[in-house]
């Protein structure tokens, strides 16, 4: 089990790779198109935010792998979940604690 201490460290390391991912060219392509990877809608570029498929805080890296564009909306609507979290919360109809 990661420590509180060691925790924080993985959660600061992660949120660095996060800022320096932003400005490389791949993340420039993948938000020139302007979509939503949750909702599909079309945004300014500058209005797009990145968000790890699975948060830092649940254990999910920023890499290419796990980040994504992502409208504010849909970023605030996700939360810390996990896509799988979130269909359950969806087909509850709450929100789900685990």
């Amino acid at each position: 089990m990661e420590s509180e201490a060691g925790g924080e460290k993985r959660f600061r390391k992660e949120k660095a790779k996060g800022r320096k991912l932003r400005q490389s060219q791949w993340w420039k392509e993948k938000i020139a198109k302007g979509v939503c990877h949750y909702c599909g809608g079309k945004f300014e570029p500058a209005s797009l935010t990145m968000d790890h498929i699975v948060p830092i805080a649940r254990g999910g890296q920023s890499g290419k792998g796990n980040v994504v564009p992502s409208c504010k909306n849909c970023n605030t609507t996700k939360k810390y979940y996990t896509p799988a979290e979130l269909i359950l919360r969806d087909k509850m109809g709450k929100d789900i604690e685990f």
